[in-house]
């Protein structure tokens, strides 16, 4: 259930603009890791806001529409497959949501970040686990990112068919894991999270 009076205590303190910082796809065996940051007007939120995790795919898009329509500040921002790769999947999720923060326009003063990580932001912040379900702000930024990253999913597919990311969105299911093993691992797949293939043709 969110909860107003974290973001309401941060105005109390003198903090005029909470942004709300999420992610979606740290877990996908492909594609980028996209973050959202959002600042929403105080008092504000969309009916039916929510984790994105528990909505529909219909109720997420009506809810982005609604979000970017009436927020004060957005920003989208995404880490790549070779970022993932090079840096491991947390400091490139953390590189992504500090690039939407980044993107925030008028900029804030405070972020409430989803999970238990706040370091290494240019701006005091605070972790909330789990915060997509407790604050306005990062309910609001999970579903910019899920709705930003399953559209990036249908780009996917339509250049790798094979896999069938339009339907698992990139995470290990079975028909994934059979697609890789059939087909071998593609430029979006991220080569820290595919070694099982290494590990079955070692084995």
């Amino acid at each position: 259930m969110l909860d107003p009076t974290i973001t309401e205590a941060l105005r109390a303190e003198g903090f005029a603009a909470v942004c709300g910082v999420d992610e979606a796809g740290r877990g996908p065996l492909c594609g980028p890791v996209v973050a959202a940051a959002v600042i929403l007007p105080a008092g504000w939120a969309p009916e039916g806001l929510d984790d994105s995790k528990k909505l529909s795919p219909k109720k997420r898009e009506k809810l982005y529409d609604e979000i970017i329509a009436h927020a004060v500040s957005y920003g989208i921002a995404e880490a790549s497959v070779e970022e993932i790769d090079a840096l491991n999947i947390l400091e490139a999720t953390l590189l992504a949501m500090r690039r939407a923060i980044a993107k925030l326009d008028p900029a804030p003063d405070f972020a409430l970040i989803d999970g238990n990580v706040d370091r290494d932001f240019p701006l005091p912040a605070r972790a909330v686990v789990g915060g997509d379900a407790k604050v306005a702000e990062i309910a609001a930024a999970s579903i910019l990112a899920k709705v930003t990253r399953d559209r990036m999913c249908l780009d996917l597919d339509a250049a790798y068919p094979e896999y069938g990311i339009a339907g698992h969105k990139g995470y290990g299911t079975k028909a994934h894991m059979d697609a890789l093993r059939k087909y071998g691992p593609a430029p979006i797949h991220r080569k820290q999270f595919i070694r099982f293939l290494d590990r079955e043709r070692e084995g």
